[in-house]
């Protein structure tokens, strides 16, 4: 045998072993179940300016002002939800990543509001702590932080430039990560993307933008990008779709590092995105906290056969991480419409099929290269032997259908906490015409936890 033929044969184990080992699936068992009801509003602050005493004024079709509380349907797709905005006060919703605590709680954050830059400007930015009591299956709150921009510290105008206290809405920033230190709070955004830093009070103190390989990293939601007076003139240049920013943000276990994981895929060109494995791949990148500057080390998440996008990102140790993947589909395949070309209010358009935490090894070894993904289980059919789900599922299993699951962290040696974004009021998975609830498990996965 030529050492050419060696090396390709050798090859070919390396890249099937490393296939087989994304494919592993490992067993997980539901052990606890708790849920925020879709429909959990909570007041403005006291000293907010009277735009965001109220909320969703701005989601109608044509993004015309709807003042009239509970005039604008909420639907997936066709499907209604519900629930209907604008809604009187600040909806308690969108966890879009959570990390749990040594006292027992969690922090968790609320996402952009709405669903874009345009629609919510009136909704309010903010950090939650809360507790499950997993026994009773309720989430409680304990502590919400509203995040603000006293110090003027955004480079751009916000949308509450001329108030007083200059909370921050998403129309600023769409923040979808969190990482909470002794003095604050990091937190991975989206619209630039940005590294975000605020302190114990919800104040912003940082706003950093993100570069690969000394090439700054761009969605056309970045307040930097302006389009030209002249159609002549080429359009401004962005390489990342828009919501590909940070969905996950993840901190090294010494505190010393903080790897900002993106939500989709970087353009190489007009017509390609970054590759590894022959998938497409997203960045982990790798920023120093002392210095809050890029260290220029990264590595590469190919996405599974089927996955569209990852939801959130937390370390277990030194080298290895959680990451939640999924699809783009919502609800149960048995009851999906018979052609997604042509979805009806009674059905699923397209049903969910990859909802999975998958553990990966990112090391020095494979700097600049893909991931190591160990494994993954399955939220599609999580073992309920003891029957403690509350909703969804089937006989001796628990389900996740959602669009979109945001919450992953280790909660001891055998545990994970699983959470998802409910979109309120848009998504609805769970059942076919009810606004999505937020639901948090509380998993069995020692196995998973352990592999190599």
């Amino acid at each position: 045998m030529t050492k050419s033929l060696l090396a390709g044969t050798a090859l070919g184990f390396l890249f099937a072993s490393t296939a087989l080992a994304a494919d592993t699936e490992f067993p997980a068992t539901l052990k606890a179940h708790a849920i925020l009801p879709a429909n959990t509003i909570i007041a403005a602050p006291a000293d907010a300016a009277d735009y965001l005493k109220t909320s969703g004024k701005f989601t109608t079709a044509d993004r015309k002002r709807a003042e009239q509380l509970g005039t604008v349907a909420g639907k997936d797709g066709v499907r209604p939800t519900g629930l209907s905005l604008p809604f009187d006060g600040q909806p308690m919703q969108g966890f879009s990543g959570i990390k749990a605590m040594e006292d027992g709680t969690f922090w968790t954050l609320s996402d952009n509001g709405f669903g874009n830059k345009l629609n919510s400007t009136d909704a309010m930015l903010m950090l939650h702590n809360v507790k499950f009591d997993w026994d009773s299956g309720k989430v409680e709150p304990v502590k919400t932080v509203f995040l603000s921009d006293p110090d003027k510290k955004a480079p751009f105008p916000i949308v509450m430039e001329g108030s007083q206290t200059r909370y921050l809405t998403g129309g600023d920033f769409d923040v979808e990560s969190i990482q909470p230190v002794d003095d604050g709070f990091w937190v991975g955004e989206e619209f630039g993307p940005y590294i975000l830093k605020f302190d114990r009070d919800g104040k912003l103190a940082d706003v950093i933008a993100t570069e690969v390989d000394g090439k700054p990293v761009t969605s056309p939601d970045n307040p930097t990008l302006t389009v030209p007076a002249d159609p002549s003139k080429k359009m401004p240049a962005f390489n990342l779709k828009r919501s590909g920013g940070y969905e996950g943000l993840a901190l090294s276990k010494d505190g010393a590092k903080l790897y900002g994981l993106l939500e989709g895929p970087l353009w190489v060109d007009s017509e390609s995105v970054e590759q590894a494995d022959g998938l497409p791949a997203l960045r982990i990148i790798e920023l120093d906290v002392a210095t809050k500057a890029w260290t220029g080390r990264s590595w590469l998440y190919p996405l599974a056969e089927g996955g569209e996008a990852i939801g959130d990102f937390n370390m277990l140790d030194a080298t290895t991480a959680l990451v939640i993947e999924r699809d783009n589909g919502v609800g149960t395949a048995d009851k999906a419409c018979a052609d997604p070309k042509d979805p009806k209010a009674d059905c699923f358009a397209v049903a969910s099929k990859v909802k999975r935490v998958y553990k990966i090894e990112m090391n020095d070894a494979n700097v600049g290269k893909a991931v190591r993904k160990i494994g993954y289980i399955d939220l599609m059919k999580v073992a309920d032997p003891d029957n403690k789900k509350r909703q969804g599922g089937g006989d001796g299993f628990y389900d996740m259908p959602f669009l979109t699951i945001e919450n992953v962290d280790q909660v001891d040696v055998t545990h994970i906490v699983v959470g998802n974004d409910n979109n309120l009021p848009f998504s609805a998975g769970r059942f076919i015409d009810k606004a999505d609830d937020n639901e948090f498990v509380l998993i069995e996965a020692g196995d998973f936890l352990k592999a190599e």
